[in-house]
């Protein structure tokens, strides 16, 4: 029986990312060409957004505690400096329970949508919008079971949320529309019942509660240290469960992985791409609160890149990539069509090689400059530069069909 846990992981999306990429650089892929000359210009100008957010030079991680930055105040740290923590990883179940469920709902909000901020006024779109709506919710109680106890996210209320809960906190409606609000809810849903169905792994310390992931990733920490591949296997084989029906292999339910018939091995998980979008998403926004708990998170770059529509869009509007048919432009793709495949895989690999050239560039090492930091500084802010430069409303290059818990 082949063992398939290898899909589950990091490294499988790299390597699977970068065979595919050695396709298209010889011209053998169905649907994109690969100018990687093309490559210089992108390396050029996420430097350039980079110095320009971050002009001291120090760029943090790619991760959702940066959306909860609103002009310049950290929301949460105000939230977390009024709270009464017992100790540090109580502290850190909650911020568990905050990062899961935001990153959770983070899937591409539609170009309409806008949240109205109650501090500022403003209305904010996107994935900045859709980090303040979730932060508000959870802020409020929305998530927890106890009214005494509101910085919690409990499995029993989860499990009870519903369209109208998240309609109300999202301030979506006819007028107002958000994208996929239905898989959002029945992502939450699931997720309360993955933790309500293993109190071993999310209750070992208090209720069940997403946050008890927490306890389970410092208990197999060796020496306070833990490699930043391992958040994602443990988020990959905890979490798995919650993800909609999509492929199965011998039984493992695979998450963000997909077909692309250029993808060959000689087992059975030929023809299989591995993305974990969200997953590593969310792995990358577990790092802070593990390292305000005490733990250090070693080989940051031993996850990957995000397979997602601004990094992605950065290559196609940067003209790395473009399309061997050019009408493809103007369809509605399915997220699992082999042209959304290959556009993903891609994007993971042509990453490792731009924060390659960056890095070369800025004489820094990967210790130094992870992928990580390049992300945020980074391609997915040069990614929407692009897109709202090309297109009035920001629009990704690509038409994706998506119910909400991909991109």
């Amino acid at each position: 029986m082949t063992d398939i846990s290898n899909l589950l992981s990091a490294r499988a999306v790299r390597e699977r990312a970068h065979q595919l990429l050695a396709l298209g650089l010889d011209g053998r892929l169905p649907h994109f060409r690969v100018e990687l000359d093309k490559l210089d210009a992108i390396a050029n100008l996420v430097r350039d957004v980079t110095s320009k957010a971050y002009p001291d030079g120090v760029v943090p991680f790619h991760s959702r505690w940066r959306h909860f930055v609103v002009a310049g105040v950290d929301r949460w740290a105000e939230i977390a400096g009024k709270g009464t923590w017992p100790d540090a990883a109580a502290r850190a179940r909650t911020e568990f329970d905050l990062a899961i469920t935001s990153v959770l709902l983070d899937a591409g909000a539609g170009a309409a949508w806008r949240y109205q901020d109650a501090v500022s006024g403003a209305k904010i779109g996107r994935s900045e919008g859709l980090a303040l709506a979730s932060l508000d919710m959870f802020a409020s109680g929305a998530f927890s079971a106890d009214a005494r106890d509101p910085l919690r996210a409990d499995a029993a209320r989860l499990q009870q949320l519903t369209v109208a809960d998240l309609e109300r906190g999202f301030q979506a409606g006819p007028d107002n529309p958000l994208v996929g609000l239905e898989g959002r809810v029945a992502l939450l849903r699931r997720l309360g019942e993955v933790a309500a169905a293993r109190p071993e792994i999310f209750g070992s310390r208090d209720r069940p509660r997403p946050g008890g992931l927490f306890d389970q990733l410092a208990a197999g920490a060796t020496g306070a240290r833990i490699q930043a591949a391992d958040i994602l296997q443990q988020v990959l084989l905890q979490l798995g469960p919650i993800w909609p029906s999509r492929l199965t292999l011998q039984g493992t339910a695979l998450g963000d992985c997909w077909r692309h018939a250029s993808v060959v091995t000689d087992d059975a998980t030929t023809g299989l791409v591995p993305l974990h979008k969200l997953s590593q998403w969310l792995s990358y926004s577990l790092i802070e609160p593990l390292q305000r708990a005490g733990l250090v998170v070693d080989d940051i770059d031993g996850l990957t890149g995000l397979a997602e529509y601004r990094n992605g869009g950065l290559f196609i509007d940067g003209g790395v990539l473009s399309l061997r048919d050019p009408a493809d432009a103007g369809r509605a793709h399915a997220v699992d069509s082999p042209l959304v495949v290959e556009w993903r895989a891609l994007t993971v690999a042509l990453l490792d090689r731009l924060a390659a050239l960056i890095r070369k560039r800025t004489g820094q090492t990967a210790e130094q400059l992870p992928l990580a930091r390049i992300l945020e500084g980074g391609t997915w802010a040069a990614g929407r530069r692009l897109a709202f430069e090309r297109r009035p409303d920001g629009s990704p290059p690509l038409t994706i069909i998506s119910d909400g818990t991909v991109f």
